[in-house]
């Protein structure tokens, strides 16, 4: 096929993803949001809520993978206009992920102890364990929420997700400032009062939602006179069989992730700090690229729904195509401004913390250098996963991650991570490792895959 058999797709790809980029960039702003006040309290305190989310991001991700099956499964039943499938869904759906939200919820809490037993910093355990209590409990109002967005994305619906948690991100700065800092007669709660924020937050973004879905045509009588008591064990079975292993492929890259933290943190607060800067803003363009992810899942579930495979593969390709060209654009972004960046997260005029902000600043300018080159690999993996979900192939894919993480990504950050070799910089060499390979073998999975349902067509 020409190049422009591809680039026309662009358009639509755009139109389906820019909405979800935003949604997605939406809940990654909280974090930066909560990065940026929670850093002018100081390295310590900045370095707490690393250490806590590094808790929260491992229960999010499987969460956030388990609801990814909602998506496919709506996206072929409407396709094929089977109304009674896609009520299902979502009905199943959202019980579901309220369930794993509810057990996420108890598996953080009572998972607390464990910071004592890491060999993290102590002042930064102390201060982390408040803040971890609210945050924690605020994963079910947000698995929730994520059952409700993965079927409107489904549905193509993708713009009302993006303005539920836009409404959240306007909220979430207004409850930071009053709470973390104490304005208009409010208690100055620190780092507890970012917790606070974004637990309100997501409350409000399941309430929109529900309340979006239900007014709109193309889904009001999917969403409501829902008996949620009377569950089908067909159902329950099919979106546990995707969403488990989906599960599985978040949390195999977002525990690397979290091992980075770890690993940072053994290193020292200021170490970790870095880490925690580095890791944020490099998962503001990761949900760039998620949205195309999303954006493959979608399209990919139509097409097999339609059984028109040979558009399937010519779609896919388009959307590969565009998150790459975007990578490489956000990979030259981080190399120029590698020194600059870190600067929004520190104050570099406070005289009393100066010594510790001057080495957090050159750690995670180095950082970046790093983030800069795995931009590319990150997206392809991404893309390629949601297309593969797409297609309602999952197993294969874990074992994918598995490998590429665990076997190939982590052996070389602990490794290259250690002080006497390359530090915080070493670390993000197996993460640069593990995205590669992830890429890669997804790639050769994918494409085979569709070749043979071509083939055999």
């Amino acid at each position: 096929m020409s190049l422009g058999e591809y680039t026309k797709e662009f358009r639509y790809n755009w139109k389906l993803a820019a909405p979800v980029m935003l949604g997605m960039l939406g809940h990654t702003f909280v974090s930066f949001i909560d990065n940026i006040m929670v850093g002018q309290l100081g390295t310590a305190e900045l370095a707490a809520v690393s250490l806590g989310n590094s808790f929260l991001f491992i229960a999010m991700s499987l969460g956030i993978g388990f609801s990814t099956a909602i998506t496919p499964l709506t996206a072929e039943a409407d396709s094929s206009n089977n109304f009674k499938n896609a009520k299902s869904t979502f009905k199943h759906g959202v019980v579901l992920c309220f369930c794993m939200g509810l057990v996420m919820f108890l598996g953080v809490y009572f998972a607390k102890p464990l910071m004592y037993y890491m060999d993290q910093p102590e002042e930064v355990v102390t201060l982390s364990l408040p803040y971890l209590d609210l945050v924690a409990f605020s994963l079910i109002p947000m698995i929730t929420f994520q059952a409700l967005k993965q079927f409107s994305d489904g549905m193509s619906m993708t713009k009302y997700p993006m303005y539920a948690t836009l409404l959240a991100n306007i909220l979430n700065v207004i409850f930071n400032y009053l709470l973390i800092f104490g304005k208009f007669g409010f208690p100055a709660l620190g780092i507890v009062g970012a917790a606070y924020g974004t637990l309100l937050s997501r409350v409000v973004m399941v309430i929109f939602l529900w309340w979006v879905l239900t007014r709109k045509e193309r889904t009001r009588q999917l969403v409501t006179r829902i008996k949620i008591f009377v569950l089908e064990g067909r159902m329950i079975k099919k979106i546990i069989s995707l969403g488990a292993p989906s599960a599985m492929q978040m949390l195999f890259e977002v525990a690397i992730f979290t091992a980075a933290i770890w690993l940072s943190g053994l290193l020292g607060k200021n170490p970790q700090a870095a880490n925690q800067i580095a890791l944020n803003l490099s998962s503001m363009t990761f949900m760039v690229a998620t949205g195309l992810g999303v954006t493959s899942m979608i399209r990919i579930g139509n097409q097999k729904g339609l059984k028109k495979y040979k558009e399937l593969r010519r779609i896919a390709f388009s959307i590969f195509l565009m998150g790459t060209i975007l990578a490489v654009i956000f990979c030259g972004f981080f190399f120029a401004f590698h020194k600059s960046l870190p600067h929004l997260y520190i104050d570099s005029n406070d005289v009393t913390n100066y010594a510790d902000n001057m080495e957090v600043l050159e750690i995670a300018s180095q950082l970046l250098i790093a983030a800069a080159f795995f931009q590319i690999s990150d997206s392809i993996q991404v893309m390629v996963l949601g297309a593969l979900r797409g297609l309602q192939d999952v197993v294969i894919p874990t074992i994918m991650t598995l490998i590429s993480y665990w076997i190939i990504g982590f052996p070389i950050s602990f490794y290259f991570g250690s002080e006497e070799m390359y530090g915080s910089f070493g670390i993000w060499l197996g993460l640069i490792a593990g995205l590669t390979s992830a890429s890669i073998l997804l790639y050769l999975r994918f494409n085979y895959l569709t070749l043979k349902l071509i083939k055999t067509k």
